[in-house]
């Protein structure tokens, strides 16, 4: 088995969750497997579709059927099994940017409304993530590479249970704070320095934070992880879905 390839103990958990399984009336799942680690393929070595080996089947076929799946939630939900147990003693949030390929804006519509901004160096994509404290990603969002990061935090943010969050001082701000103390847990977030009244944070905590760092590195480690090609915004939040699913399930 490669190391880009799910585990067997991945693959039970998840295979029964596919589209095709056994007992569906008139499709098959015999090629999910096959599949799965085609797209894997793709996605570890960054290339394009086209040059899919042979074995993994038709390439315009299993881009047709990542796509679709894309579309229908599949790869969020391999993610959500995979990754269903998180460590919520603290959370982390934090962004990254990657570069995206200029085909990743010839889509109808172009890069409008699809998480791409441009600046001198081009196209970019902004990658805002959520943590648990063991480093391992829960939530994902994106935008433009030109955004800023308060605005993700509370869409982000809501719903998890956690007895901390730890950000840096892009996420420092009258609402994100009371946000943060509403659910009864600590910001761990430094005050900027214009601040009149600056508060204590916990210092030592805060050292936690390298491990979102970690984390966006190993994420990067996949080739098309670390450039976006994929036109649309949900394909390429699929692309996470999956990566972090190979890496932490």
């Amino acid at each position: 088995m490669e190391s880009y390839e799910l585990s067997n103990s991945q693959w039970d958990r998840i295979e029964g969750f596919l589209p095709g399984r056994q007992g569906w009336v008139g499709v098959t799942a015999k090629d999910n497997r096959n599949f799965v680690n085609g797209v894997l393929w793709v996605l570890r070595s960054g290339a394009q579709w086209k040059d899919l080996p042979a074995r993994f089947g038709n390439w315009k076929s299993v881009h047709k059927r990542f796509t679709r799946w894309a579309r229908s939630g599949i790869w969020q939900r391999i993610f959500q099994v995979l990754l269903d147990d998180p460590d919520n003693r603290h959370v982390m949030i934090d962004s990254t940017i990657v570069r995206a390929h200029q085909q990743s804006a010839c889509g109808k519509g172009g890069a409008k409304g699809e998480a791409l901004g441009r600046s001198r160096g081009g196209l970019t994509t902004k990658i805002h993530m959520v943590c648990d404290a063991q480093g391992q990603p829960m939530r994902f969002a994106l935008t433009g590479g030109q955004a800023a990061d308060g605005p993700q935090a509370v869409p982000l943010l809501t719903g998890i249970e956690t007895g901390a969050v730890l950000a840096d001082k892009g996420y420092e701000s009258n609402r994100i704070l009371a946000f943060i103390r509403s659910g009864g847990a600590m910001a761990v977030i430094p005050p900027k320095a214009n601040r009149k009244e600056p508060w204590e944070y916990d210092r030592e905590l805060y050292r936690q934070r390298n491990l979102i760092e970690r984390a966006f590195n190993k994420l990067k480690h996949w080739r098309r992880v670390a450039t976006r090609y994929d036109r649309r915004s949900i394909y390429f939040l699929s692309v996470l879905y999956l990566v972090s699913a190979v890496i932490w399930g």
